[in-house]
C-alpha cells in the first residue's frame, strides 16, 4: 500500500511539473540594440537628411526622393543593372548634401574651429528642437544665408539641419560673424550670371565608357556599408 502511495505521489509530481521557458540572455537584446543604433547612425551620416527630425523622410521633397531611391534599391537584386543605377543616383543625392556640409566645414575651420567643426556640424534624429536656445535668431540667420549667399547651392529651401548648427554658433557668439563670412566666401548668384548660364549653347556630349567605370567606383565605395543599410531599411519597411 505504501508503495502505491509513493508511486501516485511521484506520478502527480511529474504531471504538475512544468518546465519554465528559457529566458533569452539579456546581452543578446543589448547587442541587437547597439547594432541597430550603429546602422542608424551610419545611415544618417551617409544620407545627411535635410530634415533630421522627420523620421519618415516625407516632409521635404528632396528627402522623400532620396528615401524612395533607398527603398527601391533595398528591394532590388544586388549586383543587377538596376541596382547599380540606383546606387549611382543615391550617391549623386548624397554628394550634393556632402558638398554643402563641406562648405560649412571650410568656413568653421577658417574661423579657427578645426577640432570642433565635426561636432558643431553633427545633427541626428536624436537632436531635439527643445535643445535650441535661440530658435528665432537661428531661423533669421538661416533665412539670411539662403537669400544672401550660395552656401546651400541650388536648394530653394535651406536644410533644416543647419538651424541647429547656427544655434550652436549663436551660443558661441559667432553666429553673425559666420553669416558675414559665408556671404563673402559664397556670394549669392546674380541675375546676370544666371542669364549667362542660360545663354551658353548646348553641345553634343558622347557617352564615355568612363561612365560605367564611374558607376563601378560608386558601387565599390559603398560596398562596405550598403548591405547593412539595405537590410536596415528592409527591416523598417517590414
Amino acid at each position: 500500500m505504501e508503495v502505491k502511495r509513493t508511486f501516485y505521489r511521484w506520478l502527480c509530481c511529474c504531471c504538475c511539473y512544468e518546465e519554465k521557458p528559457e529566458k533569452s540572455p539579456l546581452i543578446s537584446d543589448t547587442l541587437l540594440y547597439f547594432d541597430r543604433e550603429v546602422k542608424r547612425r551610419r545611415a544618417e551620416e551617409a544620407n545627411l537628411w535635410n530634415e533630421p527630425q522627420d523620421v519618415s523622410h516625407t516632409e521635404r521633397d528632396d528627402d522623400r526622393e532620396l528615401y524612395n531611391l533607398l527603398q527601391k534599391r533595398a528591394r532590388t537584386r544586388r549586383g543587377s543593372e538596376g541596382y547599380r543605377r540606383l546606387s549611382f543616383d543615391i550617391s549623386a543625392h548624397r554628394q550634393v548634401r556632402k558638398d554643402v556640409k563641406d562648405r560649412w566645414r571650410v568656413l568653421l575651420e577658417d574661423m579657427g574651429f578645426h577640432k570642433e567643426a565635426d561636432s558643431l556640424l553633427t545633427v541626428t534624429s536624436n537632436t531635439s528642437y527643445k535643445s535650441l536656445r535661440n530658435p528665432t535668431e537661428a531661423r533669421r540667420l538661416l533665412t539670411m544665408l539662403a537669400e544672401e549667399s550660395s552656401i546651400f547651392e541650388h536648394q530653394h529651401i535651406p536644410a533644416e539641419r543647419y538651424l541647429f548648427v547656427l544655434d550652436r554658433l549663436i551660443v558661441l557668439d559667432i553666429g553673425s560673424e559666420f553669416v558675414s563670412i559665408a556671404r563673402r566666401f559664397y556670394p549669392a548668384e546674380t541675375m546676370e550670371s544666371s542669364e549667362k548660364d542660360i545663354e551658353v549653347p548646348a553641345t553634343a556630349v558622347l557617352v564615355s565608357p568612363g561612365y560605367e567605370a564611374l558607376e563601378d567606383g560608386v558601387e565599390k565605395d559603398e560596398e562596405e556599408g550598403v548591405l547593412d543599410e539595405d537590410n536596415f531599411l528592409v527591416n523598417l519597411l517590414e
